[in-house]
């Protein structure tokens, strides 16, 4: 018998979850729930107490997973086409549900039989090691498994296969020798991307409010603006993370946003969750070092992004006002960081600005997203026929915007903060010519999904500001 012959008699047995998948379908599972009904939390200690195999049960039976979605192993996988078209039983041995272990196996069409957790069986550790030395034998099967819960498995295999493992996992091949299949390992731009750290330029709105009360070289409110710009930032990012778990299924199945740290599984959600805590430990003691009103700021900020992710996003123009709020919310934060008073036309034009800038995003997905008439974007309130509605409210917002800008220019209000007024009055256009070249080459398909990213990057609009900017700096100044 040769080598291959002697193989291909020996089943393989793969793990699923973090093996075969760079994902783990029992958390996915959970916040799927969640989003469907944030009452189910209220379920999981009663679940829990029947044990493991019950949660997970429980959890299965109320939610769906998407088995041509998922982020495979592409290695593994391929190893695994490999050896079924030459004969070799494949078997999935899972500690997942029977529910989603068997949507995955009809998927790919490899195995030949799934063991997985079922009614009160655990299929994990030492109740899958047994099971697979009863079907096989001691020895009797070779083992593809990523964590300290195979440990157990790959003592009892006639050859242990560790794919992306833990450090127990890791630990245990260094001592034995034994075969590893090589993963992609996240980098420092993985993490960057985790925290979405280019969006932390949209906090610098925190700063409007200093920069409007002329106050440019106060160093107590500058300090204050660098802890509200860390607090939020680290806040925003957790919250980030969080609406990632959420997005997953949908995430996937986005021409850019499947390649994001957890939709493609690059990073773990265990890591994820270890993530926010980490993340809103640093915006909360930054934020407590600041007036409690920041706190309440910070505090609202956190429940409406959180509705947010978990239901305003899918509702027709609640999602786009909802957005414009949010960065309302980042200029009421810098004045309860600083002490300064925001005026009526400042938040009169932040939210029909930061609205236009939101329905940008919306018209470039309905754009984008090849879906059939009459049905809506997954996740979303739109419509294909939608799109000239969006375009059309999101000019009025722009215009609006500018119309704001204009008619505070000739307020009494500036006339009394202004000493110089007048070098003021190009600010309107400039609005203008920001919101409409936005919208322009979103019409012409050159848009970035997200606007104001896009504006932060665009060296046109750059200029554009920084010239603004000067113009606010020099109509103040007392000279």
């Amino acid at each position: 018998m040769d080598a291959r012959s002697e193989r291909n008699a020996i089943p393989l047995a793969v793990d699923l979850d973090g093996t075969l998948i760079a994902t783990d379908l029992l958390w996915e599972g959970l916040f799927i729930l969640i989003k469907k009904n944030p009452l189910y939390l209220l379920l999981l200690p009663i679940w829990l107490t029947g044990g493991p195999a019950r949660l997970k049960q429980e959890i299965a039976a109320r939610t769906d997973i998407d088995a041509a979605s998922l982020p495979y192993r592409r290695e593994l996988l391929e190893r695994l086409l490999t050896e079924h078209g030459e004969g070799r039983r494949i078997v999935l041995a899972t500690g997942t549900p029977r529910k989603f272990a068997e949507a995955i196996a009809s998927h790919l069409g490899i195995f030949d039989r799934v063991l997985a957790t079922d009614g009160p069986h655990n299929m994990t550790s030492g109740r899958k090691c047994a099971s697979l030395i009863a079907a096989y034998g001691d020895g009797g099967f070779d083992y593809a498994g990523n964590s300290r819960h195979d440990l157990k498995v790959f003592d009892a295999a006639r050859r242990a296969i560790v794919v992306a493992p833990d450090r127990s996992a890791q630990r245990w091949q260094a001592a034995h020798g034994a075969e590893t299949v090589p993963t992609p390992r996240p980098t420092a731009k993985t993490f960057v991307k985790m925290l979405r750290v280019h969006q932390w330029l949209k906090n610098a709105l925190i700063a409007v409010p200093m920069v409007l009360s002329h106050e440019y070289f106060n160093v107590s409110m500058i300090w204050d603006c660098v802890l509200a710009f860390v607090s939020f930032s680290a806040v925003a990012s957790a919250i980030y993370i969080v609406n990632d778990f959420f997005d997953l299924a949908l995430d996937r199945k986005h021409p850019t946003k499947r390649n994001r740290p957890f939709a493609s599984g690059a990073l773990s959600i265990p890591f994820g969750l270890g993530a926010i805590g980490v993340l809103l430990a640093i915006g909360i003691v930054a934020g407590w070092l600041l007036p409690i009103e920041f706190l309440g700021v910070l505090g609202g900020y956190m429940v409406v992004t959180t509705a947010y992710s978990l239901s305003f996003k899918r509702m027709l123009l609640v999602d786009v006002l909802t957005l414009a709020g949010l960065y309302t919310i980042r200029v009421l934060a810098g004045a309860a960081a600083t002490g300064v008073d925001v005026s009526f036309w400042l938040l009169a034009f932040s939210i029909f600005f930061f609205l236009s800038l939101a329905l940008v995003k919306r018209f470039v997905e309905l754009r984008t997203t090849a879906i059939p008439p009459g049905e809506r974007i997954a996740g979303r309130g739109y419509r294909t026929e939608d799109q000239e509605i969006v375009a059309q409210a999101g000019m009025a917002s722009a215009f609006s915007s500018a119309l704001v800008l204009a008619l505070y220019m000739d307020s009494v209000a500036v006339r009394e903060l202004y000493p110089h007024p007048w070098l003021m009055w190009p600010l309107a256009p400039i609005v203008l010519y920001l919101t409409m070249r936005v919208w322009i080459l979103a019409r012409r398909d050159e848009m970035h999904d997200d606007p104001v990213v896009f504006i932060i990057r665009d060296w046109r609009s750059q200029i554009v500001v920084l010239f603004g900017a000067s113009l606010l700096v020099a109509g103040g100044w007392g000279w």
